[in-house]
């Protein structure tokens, strides 16, 4: 039977502390033992079902971790308290001094600064290639080369990556494949395409009303042990805890995830096919023209689309702001960074998300100051959505 995220999702069942539908919250920051053994075996962690400090796991980041693995299709999952907090973790605990990486070139910028900045602190170097070019990727591996790390759709140039390619590099060289999956939850399962460990910012499109912050890590059973592990799992040790309460929240939002996948990727194909139609430079992986539709066709879940994320380009950021400012004006969204929420939201990323990105390297992936990038919300009537856009930029001169 072929895998369903949303149906994979909808299959658990949980029965709150009173019978409640939903899971009771574990409102407690630690927890009790009836005996000192128990407390010993929990901390050696040879005690199933039994809690210690909620910095470790508690029942609400469970019930969570339980949903998002069975949307990506793995055995476990551990969740965080951001997506940085999800993606950092993992690629600590795969990697020590001497070794290295080789990365996307276009990734979110928190990421592409933790890698270029950071990780070389500690003796970790990180090759930046495009992703969409395996002979580039497979020249860029070292005899250090630990991880592959990249997006399935990036950030903000929404690149798309042959995950079953990559797969098979990782495979060959004995390589860790690490793909964060936020801006496609639903519509690609990259577990399932041979990816070793899927991450999210469940911040985005999960939670979907832009009012929690959190991330996580699906994976294998032991990967999720490693990194959860009492004495050096880089989880437990890098304290990146998500809130009960949150935990909780992010949960029932979940439950209409599908729902939400649908219109977003809906109302998004529609926009993109008339910007693109009207002369704007429109990059979106459901048109045609994207250098990579027919591999994303070849990788989607199909009835969850292409996703809500677009761009166009109007050739300065002068104009990007100027259209965006009007567009916030007229209520056809808001000007702000992040994604997923109900409303449309935009930004110029190259000022503001990747912005930690130099501007050589932003130009020399074709990042340019004109883009805005797009995260086109839930409207009802999107043809009067897009007849709305499209006054704003007649009178801002991009049409």
């Amino acid at each position: 039977m072929k895998f369903n995220p949303a149906e994979s999702i909808q299959d658990l069942q949980y029965f709150g502390e009173f019978g409640g539908v939903n899971p009771s919250i574990s409102d407690s920051s630690t927890y009790t033992f009836l005996s000192a053994k128990t407390m010993f075996d929990t901390f050696e962690g040879n005690a199933d079902g039994c809690y210690l400090y909620s910095r470790h796991s508690s029942p609400s980041n469970l019930y969570l971790g339980e949903a998002l693995a069975a949307m990506e299709g793995t055995q476990t999952a551990n969740v965080t308290a951001s997506g940085m907090g999800a993606i950092t973790p993992v690629l600590v605990q795969l990697c020590r001094a001497g070794d290295h990486i080789v990365s996307s070139r276009t990734i979110y910028g928190g990421t592409y600064a933790f890698l270029k900045n950071f990780t070389p602190k500690f003796g970790i170097e990180t090759s930046f290639v495009d992703i969409t070019k395996l002979a580039v990727v497979e020249k860029a591996i070292t005899k250090n080369t630990k991880v592959l790390y990249c997006e399935s759709v990036s950030n903000p140039l929404l690149e798309v990556a042959d995950i079953q390619g990559l797969s098979a590099l990782a495979k060959k060289y004995k390589l860790k494949l690490v793909v964060d999956n936020t801006f496609s939850p639903l519509s690609i399962s990259p577990a399932k395409l041979g990816a070793n460990v899927v991450c999210h910012s469940l911040t985005k499109f999960i939670n979907g009303s832009s009012d929690s912050v959190g991330g996580v890590v699906c994976g294998t059973q032991e990967f999720i042990n490693d990194l959860r592990n009492v004495n050096d799992g880089a989880s437990m040790l890098l304290g990146s805890t998500m809130d009960s309460l949150r935990a909780a929240s992010v949960l029932k939002n979940m439950r209409t995830l599908h729902i939400r996948m649908k219109q977003h990727s809906f109302n998004a194909a529609y926009l993109a096919d008339k910007f693109e139609k009207e002369g704007l430079k429109t990059v979106y992986p459901g048109l045609a023209s994207h250098p990579s539709h027919k591999l994303f066709k070849s990788m989607m879940n199909k009835e969850y689309g292409f996703g809500g994320m677009l761009t166009i380009d109007v050739g300065s950021l002068e104009k990007a702001n100027e259209l965006m400012e009007l567009m916030q004006h007229n209520n056809l969204g808001y000007l702000a960074v992040s994604l997923g929420f109900y409303k449309t939201l935009f930004s110029a990323p190259g000022s503001s998300t990747s912005s930690e990105i130099p501007e050589d390297e932003q130009k020399e992936m074709g990042l340019s100051d004109g883009l805005i990038r797009f995260s086109i919300g839930l409207d009802n009537n999107i043809e009067r959505t897009y007849q709305m856009m499209k006054k704003c930029m007649i009178e801002v001169g991009v049409l």
